[in-house]
């Protein structure tokens, strides 16, 4: 989304300052103590009220409040914070040697594409299995190749022997 899209205006920027900063304070030790003293001083009016109707009703409309907008701003933090962790992921998958770019972006793919390239990296599984170590392989292709290549030299050693067996003196 370009920036003008997501509100780069004023008042999108002081949105999320705030929310930054609410997101920050709810995770905190003075948080969890404001909402503990909260509920306690709501049950201890209790009697006062005769545990009234509307004594409930001002927690229930309370708690309700703050988990709606509670949920938006864990909904913001996570987004960032999953955008960040891709981001990182992406840097690493470029940067790397022999990484496959097809996983730059990935979480970009329909979920039938993320299936399909589950089933080649399962085959990657596979095919490694069947070689002497898990980390020689860095893409389906080259794994492919490399058991080939292997198939052949072992038909290739299987056909030497069998001719250097059947030669006399052999």
């Amino acid at each position: 989304m370009t920036a003008r899209r997501r509100g780069s205006g004023a008042f999108g920027r002081a949105l999320e300052r705030l929310a930054r900063r609410v997101t920050e304070w709810a995770g905190s030790s003075p948080a969890f103590g404001a909402a503990a003293a909260v509920v306690v001083i709501w049950m201890v009016t209790g009697p006062l009220f005769h545990f009234s109707d509307t004594w409930q009703l001002v927690i229930n409309t309370l708690t309700t409040l703050v988990t709606f907008l509670m949920v938006f701003l864990i909904q913001r933090s996570q987004n960032k914070d999953s955008l960040a962790v891709h981001l990182k992921l992406d840097e690493i998958v470029a940067a790397i040697d022999g990484a496959s770019n097809r996983l730059i972006n990935v979480e970009d793919l329909s979920e039938e594409e993320v299936r399909t390239l589950r089933g080649h990296y399962r085959k990657l599984v596979e095919i490694a299995k069947r070689e002497d170590s898990l980390t020689r392989s860095h893409s389906i292709e080259e794994a492919e190749a490399r058991a080939r290549a292997k198939r052949r030299r072992a038909q290739g050693l299987t056909g030497a022997a069998a001719a250097a067996s059947s030669r006399p003196g052999g």
